[in-house]
């Protein structure tokens, strides 16, 4: 490949992920159809690595697909304003602080059910985390 172009091995390299997610994106329409050479090679350039990065970058900040498509939009129709980005992120945001609270629950009942238990003498008839996980 010349300077200006990836093959598919160097794209998910740059990008750093697995061929696999290249070709997942691609199926699923995050990712364009690349065009291909001469031989049926795809040839990627500088524009598929931003965009795979954009992608990946949003994925690991939480974003679902289906949000990624509607992120993705500002890159393919740019008469958007910076306002309709910042309205997404906030939700976004607001959904994360309700994971961390429900996540916050989650380790106080599990602290409460370590601190009932007595130790490792005592048998599971007697465990309180094993009574613990039988209720309601």
């Amino acid at each position: 490949m010349n300077n200006n172009h990836y093959s598919i091995g160097q794209l998910a390299k740059k990008a750093g992920c697995k061929v696999e997610t290249v070709h997942y994106y691609e199926k699923i329409a995050l990712m364009p159809e690349p065009p291909r050479s001469n031989g049926g090679h795809r040839l990627y350039n500088m524009s598929h690595i931003k965009r795979l990065n954009y992608i990946r970058r949003s994925r690991e900040l939480g974003f679902s697909i289906e949000q990624i498509r509607n992120l993705l939009k500002f890159i393919d129709e740019p008469d958007h304003c910076c306002g309709e980005i910042k309205s997404i992120a906030l939700l976004q945001a607001h959904e994360i602080m309700q994971k961390i609270n429900d996540l916050e629950k989650l380790k106080e009942a599990l602290n409460k059910m370590i601190t009932a238990c007595k130790g490792d003498d005592m048998t599971i008839d007697n465990c309180p985390i094993f009574d613990a996980l039988y209720k309601n």
